[in-house]
């Protein structure tokens, strides 16, 4: 009878270890399993861009003219609207970007002309520019602060000239030379940038004839520009 009554005890007791094993397995964990990370994805200026720009330029160089009648005179400087569009690559290692773009441009920055009497040449205001530059800056995650420099071309500043006894006298033609500068950018979004960019540009100064060689138009192009952009950059 005292063997049977430890054995029901025992048996009591097993049945109430396995049912407190099996409530302890239901309920939740005191470590809940740490929820996942989905890390953002780091913003890179890598890549291949477009865009377009619209600013202010101002004629920083001289327009000389030479006339045996009338000797030398000198053209008054004007400035205006500059506006175009701009491409290029940018490769991103670590804080550093570095990277090449060109960009084609209209721009109002010409002269006034002179006149000697009936002889007048009248400014041009109308005129165009282009660069083929390389970039290098320091990235901030979205901003990017950049020096740049490279080749320009152009035709700014030209001359037409009207004299009564040679006649009408064109000295437009494209000029080569090189141009300096730097910004500062911002990515708004992965893909659309602003930016606020000034440079320099000097073209090469061209000395042009009238008939005979009695007129020369020395046109010294060196302008400044400031002017905002935004680019599209691609994935």
């Amino acid at each position: 009878m005292r063997t049977s009554a430890l054995g029901l005890l025992a048996a009591t007791a097993a049945l109430a270890v396995a049912a407190s094993a099996a409530h302890a397995a239901d309920l939740p964990g005191r470590y809940s399993p740490a929820p996942a990370y989905n890390a953002l994805p780091v913003f890179t200026w890598t890549g291949f861009y477009a865009g377009l720009n619209a600013g202010y330029g101002w004629n920083a160089g001289d327009s000389r003219f030479y006339d045996p009648a009338f000797g030398t005179i000198k053209g008054r400087r004007s400035g205006g609207f500059v506006g175009g569009a701009q491409a290029g690559y940018n490769y991103q290692f670590g804080m550093f970007v570095a990277g090449a773009e060109t960009d084609l441009q209209y721009a109002a920055v010409g002269n006034k002309g002179a006149s000697y009497g009936t002889t007048y040449y009248p400014g041009d205001s109308d005129g165009f520019f282009g660069t083929i530059r390389a970039r290098a800056g320091v990235a901030f995650d979205r901003a990017l602060v950049y020096g740049t420099g490279g080749f320009a071309y152009g035709d700014i500043g030209g001359n037409r000239g009207y004299d009564p006894l040679l006649g009408h006298h064109s000295g437009d033609e494209i000029n080569w030379g090189w141009t300096l500068g730097g910004g500062v950018e911002y990515a708004i979004t992965n893909n659309f940038t602003a930016k606020v960019e000034g440079l320099y540009v000097d073209l090469d100064t061209k000395d042009n004839y009238n008939l005979g060689g009695r007129v020369s138009v020395n046109r010294d192009a060196e302008f400044g520009v400031l002017r905002a952009g935004v680019n599209y950059k691609f994935n």
